[in-house]
């Protein structure tokens, strides 16, 4: 059996385009290009039906390396606590204060964003500290 090596990670969300630009801030992501005969997403999305208009949106790592991102509309608001969260990896390799200023930082930069910062975890002795944060409709990520 072959393995799978590639894979993207979808968000449901009331609105594609602006959680898709908010994480493209976080990453370092882009917008791909729109798709073969359209000069922009815009134009694209213009030519989809009007009940799937905005119902989605993407966004890549402009390296290749990371897994691409896709946004997709859903009717029903955030419930409960995600299963599943991104860790942003800003404090790797740092430890003590350092860590604790990078993730300050970092924090600060997408608060600004519209994020919503979250209580400090600090260091335990088994885990490194880490920030939790929520984007901006509410999904939970950590700073890590």
């Amino acid at each position: 059996m072959a393995s799978i090596k590639q894979f993207q990670v979808t968000f449901d969300c009331a609105e594609p385009e602006r959680v898709a630009r908010f994480w493209c801030e976080v990453l370092g992501y882009v917008v791909p290009s729109p798709p073969e005969g359209f000069a922009t997403w815009d134009d694209f999305d213009r030519a989809l039906p009007p009940e799937r208009q905005g119902s989605a949106f993407a966004c890549i790592d402009p390296s290749g390396v990371g897994p691409r991102l896709f946004f997709q509309r859903v009717p029903e608001g955030k419930a409960v606590k995600n299963r599943l969260h991104l860790d942003v990896r800003v404090g790797t390799g740092l430890v003590g204060e350092e860590r604790l200023a990078a993730l300050e930082a970092e924090c600060a930069r997408l608060v600004a964003l519209g994020a919503v910062r979250g209580r400090l975890l600090l260091a335990d002795g088994v885990n490194e500290s880490c920030l939790p944060m929520q984007d901006i409709e509410g999904n939970e990520f950590c700073l890590d």
